[in-house]
């Protein structure tokens, strides 16, 4: 089969690998579709994800397919499910998993991190972390849950309600996700902050969300309700602060540089009463962010823009391709 293979840090190869073995307790997944990340563009350049990536090592974390083989002692899927995947396999046994805060486990192991992923035909998984997909979620909508329950973990951390209003800092796939299942958690005002007339135009047409082109207009202070921030440098996350009004809740969703800081007013804070809350990974949000796109309620297919194949991943994670959206991998299997 052919597997992306990270031979080494910002070193990407197309190889001939051998279809993966299934251990009792895994899945085989015929792979369909992978997005690509910001994580992907991370690991590819030699800084860590939700994990370290040890070359060499498969890539591809946001993955749908269809189940190939199942172990002997599997059984919630079966031969011919179309599915996808948690990456995020926690150990169960560490303080933080036995206190049902399994996101920050101590041994944290991962599909397309620290295991091979979906940048190949065939890939495995523990069967607990695959999970079936309803028949009217495409197998390309699918491929994109995994980025969908991470935003749905930053939502599932605030008090959200129907009078608030929300800000989302930043137009790229996880911002826009947040606008949607913002919108979809009943908060009745949600507006978008970013730089691509085209990202804001598409969100106001398809979502009908407020916009602000941040190259051309001002963002209110002490005006929102809810922040998130979707950027992860430091003079987004001084905006974030500084456009939550009394009693706000911030939530600092955007990765940052390992070494950036950002200033903070600790009166403003005080003042203001604010939370200010972080998000890591997804803990068991696959079930709800499965529902909502069963529901309707939130459609990633808009904002996908590149469809590629595995030979063109690293022209994105190098950053050569420009004016991205979304893009996703279309590695085999069947169609969407």
């Amino acid at each position: 089969m052919k597997a992306l293979v990270l031979q080494e840090i910002k070193d990407l190869a197309v190889q001939e690998y051998d279809v993966p073995e299934v251990k009792p307790d895994e899945v085989l997944v015929h792979t369909a579709f992978a997005g690509i990340c910001g994580t992907d563009k991370a690991l590819y350049a030699g800084l860590p994800g939700s994990a370290s990536a040890v070359p060499p090592i498969v890539l591809g974390h946001e993955n749908s397919g269809v189940v190939a083989k199942v172990g002997s002692a599997v059984t919630n899927v079966k031969v011919g499910d179309r599915v996808t995947v948690d990456p995020n396999i926690y150990c169960g046994q560490c303080k933080y998993c036995r206190t049902q805060r399994p996101e920050l486990c101590e041994h944290l192991d991962a599909v397309g991190v620290t295991r091979d992923g979906g940048f190949e035909e065939y890939f495995t998984a523990p069967a607990k972390v695959v999970y079936p997909i309803p028949d009217n979620v495409s197998l390309k909508a699918a491929a994109v849950i995994e980025p969908i329950s991470c935003a749905m973990h930053g939502v599932d951390l605030l008090e959200t309600h129907p009078y608030q209003s929300a800000l989302v800092l930043g137009d790229g796939f996880e911002g826009q996700l947040f606008a949607q299942i913002l919108k979809a958690r009943g908060v009745h005002e949600v507006t978008l902050a970013g730089r691509s007339d085209e990202k804001l135009a598409n969100n106001r047409e398809h979502f009908g969300v407020k916009t602000i082109n941040t190259t051309k207009e001002e963002i209110p202070a002490d005006s929102f309700d809810i922040v998130v921030e979707a950027v992860g440098l430091p003079a987004t996350q001084e905006q974030a602060l500084a456009a939550a009004a009394r009693g706000a809740q911030v939530l600092m969703f955007g990765v940052g540089n390992p070494d950036d800081k950002f200033s903070v007013n600790t009166y403003d804070v005080f003042q203001k009463q604010l939370t200010i809350q972080g998000a890591f990974i997804n803990p068991y949000t696959f079930e709800d962010s499965i529902a909502l796109l069963a529901s309707g309620k939130v459609d990633p297919l808009p904002l996908f823009s590149h469809e590629l194949d595995l030979d063109g991943v690293e022209k994105f994670v190098s950053g050569k391709l420009g004016k991205v959206s979304k893009a996703i991998v279309k590695v085999g299997g069947e169609e969407a």
